[in-house]
């Protein structure tokens, strides 16, 4: 466990305090950050603040301005923007329950551990966690993390619980805008079956470790061939053609039933070896033999 919680306090669920510590459940990924570089010399590009028809400015005259009307700004300073900041709180109240799948996927912003803060919380703990998980609800309340008040949900898992901050609704677009285009014909009886079965072929167990970012990967090699060689441009020479989309109904068909058929023939492709592996000696016998007759 971390050193360092990011956050302590208490759950509150009516009368009953239960003293708990957070820790991020997610960590930033392997990216590869890039700088701009000077070509001829090497050296990194800075950059300074200006302002137009007046030039480079003293760090010590820039303000914040939130713009009401165009070339119209409300200024405001650090100080003030402070004063309405809000304070973390120690305590969240859990004020709500729903369903467990209520909570539509767009609303989920950023994961936290959540774990007893002492061994005197932890049967407190224990008890709000199994209670979470028979009757199938996640608490809902809210908490003021770093200056922001965040919409925040709780739920088991494993042993402990998961903190998760939740976006505003008017953080959210409305899925319709994008999907009222969509038509409402059913789709062919046949396709759904193709398709039903091809995903019961390809169904298993969520594993993460199977994914890999390729483009970091790639990054990374292009890097270290570059360090290596000192050549101006390396460019990596990808073979992958786009597959081309089919416009109808019967193009789908094929596609669909091509991909069956794949599936098929790779199994059998795996267990047709060790049917050759044992039948190839015997062939090899006769053709040897058959030399020694003529000669005979």
């Amino acid at each position: 466990m971390p050193a360092r919680a990011y956050w302590q306090g208490q759950i509150r669920l009516a009368l009953v305090s239960i003293p708990v510590e957070l820790y991020p459940a997610t960590k930033s990924g392997a990216t590869i950050q890039f700088k701009q570089i000077h070509e001829p010399s090497g050296k990194p590009i800075h950059y300074e603040k200006v302002v137009n028809d007046i030039g480079p400015v003293d760090t010590d005259e820039i303000v914040k301005g939130y713009q009401v009307a165009k070339g119209d700004y409300v200024l405001l300073d650090q100080e003030e923007i402070d004063a309405v900041k809000l304070e973390s709180k120690k305590t969240l109240e859990l004020t709500r329950f729903v369903d467990a799948g209520e909570i539509n996927v767009l609303y989920y912003e950023r994961p936290y551990f959540v774990v007893p803060a002492d061994d005197l919380a932890e049967e407190a703990f224990i008890v709000l966690r199994e209670a979470l998980k028979r009757t199938g609800k996640v608490g809902l309340g809210q908490l003021a993390l770093r200056g922001r008040e965040y919409i925040v949900s709780l739920r088991p898992c494993g042993r402990g619980l998961i903190l998760e901050t939740l976006r505003y609704a008017d953080e959210v677009n409305k899925a319709q805008a994008y999907f009222s285009d969509i038509g409402d014909a059913k789709p062919d009886a046949e396709l759904l079956d193709l398709a039903e079965a091809l995903i019961e072929k390809k169904s298993g167990p969520f594993d993460p470790k199977q994914f890999h970012d390729h483009y970091v990967e790639a990054l990374h090699r292009l890097i270290e061939r570059k360090r290596k060689s000192r050549a101006k441009k390396i460019i990596e020479d990808e073979d992958d053609t786009p597959p081309k989309s089919g416009g109808n109904v019967a193009d789908l068909m094929a596609a669909l039933k091509k991909s069956m058929e794949t599936g098929e023939t790779r199994s059998r492709t795996r267990k047709a070896p060790a049917k050759t592996t044992r039948k190839a000696p015997a062939k090899k016998t006769t053709t040897r033999k058959a030399p020694a007759r003529k000669h005979g």
